[in-house]
């Protein structure tokens, strides 16, 4: 199954590892270093040019990790994750 990010962004449920909420995951010391050393790395897709609400992290096949953010709430992408596996179960 996949999620829908934003703009013409689509991952794969399966590379999920997390998504999260920017403004309250950011307070900690360790997701802002994180973060920063992602973006350094070239690890961080922007989706859109808006202020980003929340970020996924992403680890393909290949052991890539990939932090995506975007400008769509947490609660929204959640629902959209749980909606591919309410699709599945029929």
């Amino acid at each position: 199954m996949f999620l829908h990010l934003g703009q013409d962004i689509v991952i794969r449920m399966k590379d999920v590892i997390g998504i999260f909420d920017l403004e309250t995951s950011t307070i900690s010391g360790t997701t802002r270093d994180y973060l920063a050393a992602a973006q350094k790395s070239g690890q961080v897709v922007s989706i859109s040019d808006e202020m980003p609400k929340s970020f996924v992290l992403c680890r393909d096949s290949h052991g890539k990790t990939t932090v995506y953010t975007s400008q769509i709430s947490t609660a929204t992408l959640l629902k959209r994750s749980s909606f591919t596996d309410e699709i599945s179960n029929f």
